[in-house]
């Protein structure tokens, strides 16, 4: 293990001035020695990959949890926008229309600024247990897709806001296997065939933000890193409590793009999950409260005990079934 170490610090060695003529964003994957392990050892200005301890991924443990009385339902504007759709080579990416006039706003939830709608990553495995890059309870969704945006108030764009304190908003949407009940997703799984190779595009026009969202307004939230470098830890992320759904069929075209170019298509592009990482003893706060049906306690004594730790048990999960499946209800049925 040691010796294999060593060989791969040899060889970072050995091109890492031709990796510093090259596009940083070029150089990167999720596997090998452009991998998760290496991204904060090369390039200096990604050192949070390697040292940061607000960092993610993260695993949700359900009995973690702190339930947070005030934190408030989770607001998108409901103007519909266009953008690009690009096979990046590391990642399936939408960037919205950098001309467009009409601008989607999030809010509410735990933030405290107003965030402009940038870019979705959509992240996802080759195999069905694997994928998410957010786990609950250890349990990994087949894919995730990620909802970033800018804090408009304090920062011009996302170049800038990336590197600054409350800078981004992260939505993390679970993604199972089951029938596809959104038509804007549907707008998006209706593209795979054109973004088959790196640098492949297509337009997606008309897209709800807010429509492609699962019903429901319970999430939870905490402090973190984007997941691709340079890592920086600058995003306020929110999970939401019930997956999407995405049919076998469009999964498999999901899993027909590849990292490379038509000549030399590489492997395939799924996988693109960052390993993990440590809490380092974070708080993750929701606005699910497990004990809700345990206790008799009159509504201002909840009102009074601000924070509280849940007590959750498997049984739980069925809390909130009713209409949806969450994705609590998720990991209960694979185990």
């Amino acid at each position: 293990m040691l010796s294999k170490l060593v060989i791969n610090l040899i060889v970072l060695l050995l091109i890492i001035d031709d990796i510093s003529h090259a596009s940083w964003e070029e150089w990167w994957t999720y596997d090998g020695i452009s991998g998760p392990g290496f991204w904060g050892l090369i390039n200096p200005q990604w050192n949070m990959c390697n040292k940061g301890r607000r960092q993610s991924p993260i695993n949700v443990e359900p009995d973690k949890l702190l339930f947070d009385p005030y934190l408030r339902p989770l607001h998108i504007d409901k103007h519909k926008i266009s953008g690009t759709l690009l096979n990046s080579g590391q990642s399936l990416v939408f960037r919205v229309d950098k001309d467009s006039k009409q601008h989607v706003n999030i809010s509410g939830g735990p933030l405290a600024y107003r965030y402009q709608f940038e870019e979705i990553y959509i992240h996802y495995g080759t195999e069905n247990n694997q994928g998410s890059e957010h786990q609950i309870h250890g349990y990994a969704f087949p894919g995730e897709i990620q909802l970033y945006g800018f804090n408009k108030e304090l920062y011009h764009n996302m170049s800038e806001a990336q590197h600054k304190a409350q800078g981004i908003v992260g939505i993390s949407l679970m993604v199972q296997i089951g029938e596809t009940l959104t038509n804007e997703l549907r707008m998006i799984t209706s593209t795979f065939n054109k973004v088959i190779h790196k640098g492949s595009s297509t337009q997606i026009r008309h897209l709800s933000l807010k429509s492609l969202l699962p019903n429901t307004e319970q999430y939870m939230t905490y402090e973190g890193s984007t997941t691709h470098p340079g890592c920086w830890e600058s995003v306020v992320w929110i999970v939401l409590n019930k997956p999407i759904y995405i049919t076998k069929q469009e999964l498999y075209a999901l899993r027909r793009l590849m990292q490379g170019s038509e000549q030399t298509p590489k492997a395939p592009l799924g996988n693109n999950a960052r390993p993990l990482q440590p809490l380092h003893h974070r708080t993750i706060r929701t606005n699910i409260d497990f004990n809700k049906n345990q206790q008799q306690n009159c509504p201002s004594m909840y009102r009074e005990m601000y924070y509280r730790a849940n007590k959750w048990t498997p049984e739980l999960m069925s809390i909130g079934r009713g209409q949806y499946d969450s994705v609590f209800n998720s990991y209960k049925n694979q185990n």
